[in-house]
């Protein structure tokens, strides 16, 4: 049992896919699943329930789901406060993130990160999701922040966690009173669909084909901002992360409606070169946001596209 096959149980377990495992650790899913079942076997428990979909874990998974989560948590903590026996906190963190993820949560981890370590320095890019993947790759990026994060055997993953995808109506449609969306409701709604080349739209695109709904797609974009304002016009309804329209319903030009069918989420992870050493700032940046002691994230106001 090593530090790797308990990242890989983590992320089975947080993801509900062996599939989705594997690939945030760039094994393949045939390996995932023999080390699932190995460490069954030792064992000698049952850690996931097979028989449904998503995977569901068991008792004793989620025992050990917890056992993992801290064991790799203290090695994170072990690894920067040793760093920080060597010397201060310095030097610059190099983010690439997305727009969507880094115009509603950059503002408030800066602020935190500066009051923490105000000798180090966040530089952030905000760019197209293949971009973002190109900066850490190519040391442009020490951390990369995306939705639907995919492991290579370059870049690896840390889960960070998943955005609940809802309804987005304006004020004034029809379906705005309801307290829940059933998948039914959406039957031959007009609808603002993503770009077919992002993750996000196949991933809708999938939640609506396997609940036998058709929809008419009147428009499609490859950013979330634009989206919003073809629905704040009534051009019709959307399937968007919940988080990024906290702004637009506070100002009441937006109204977000669970779906009846829970499930559809938007996750986000952070990337990371796999044979480049973190720096101080880096690995405590990174220790910031996996731990989640940022505080609540308010969102910035929109100043450019918010990418998917």
């Amino acid at each position: 049992m090593n530090l790797d096959h308990l990242q890989l149980f983590r992320d089975i377990a947080q993801t509900r896919s062996i599939s989705r495992g594997a690939a945030l650790n760039a094994v393949s899913q045939s390996a995932a699943s023999q080390h699932l079942q190995e460490v069954e076997r030792q064992l000698d428990v049952q850690l996931v329930d097979r028989s449904v979909r998503p995977l569901k874990l068991t008792q004793a998974g989620r025992l050990y789901h917890d056992f993992c989560r801290e064991v790799l948590k203290l090695r994170q903590q072990f690894d920067v406060d040793l760093e920080g026996l060597q010397g201060k906190v310095e030097g610059v963190c190099r983010i690439a993130s997305i727009y969507s993820i880094g115009l509603s949560e950059m503002t408030c981890l800066e602020a935190h990160f500066a009051e923490r370590f105000p000798q180090a320095e966040l530089k952030v890019d905000y760019l197209r999701p293949e971009k973002v993947y190109d900066a850490v790759l190519n040391d442009r990026a020490d951390l990369g922040l995306v939705s639907y994060p995919e492991a290579t055997k370059d870049v690896r993953v840390t889960p960070w966690r998943e955005e609940r995808m809802v309804v987005a109506l304006a004020p004034a449609h029809p379906l705005a009173s309801r307290a829940v969306i059933t998948a039914a409701d959406l039957q031959d709604r007009e609808f603002i669909g993503f770009d077919d080349e992002l993750p996000i739209s196949r991933e809708v695109k999938r939640f609506l084909r396997e609940a036998g709904v058709d929809v008419r797609q009147v428009h499609h974009f490859d950013n979330i901002q634009s989206m919003k304002e073809a629905v704040a016009m009534g051009s019709g309804i959307s399937i968007l992360p919940e988080p990024i329209l906290q702004r637009d319903i506070d100002e009441g030009r937006l109204i977000a409606v669970p779906l009846e069918a829970p499930g559809l989420k938007r996750p986000l992870g952070i990337l990371q070169p796999r044979r480049r050493k973190s720096n101080r700032a880096t690995q405590s940046f990174l220790h910031l946001l996996v731990d989640g002691d940022g505080g609540a994230a308010q969102p910035a106001p929109v100043a450019e596209p918010a990418m998917v």
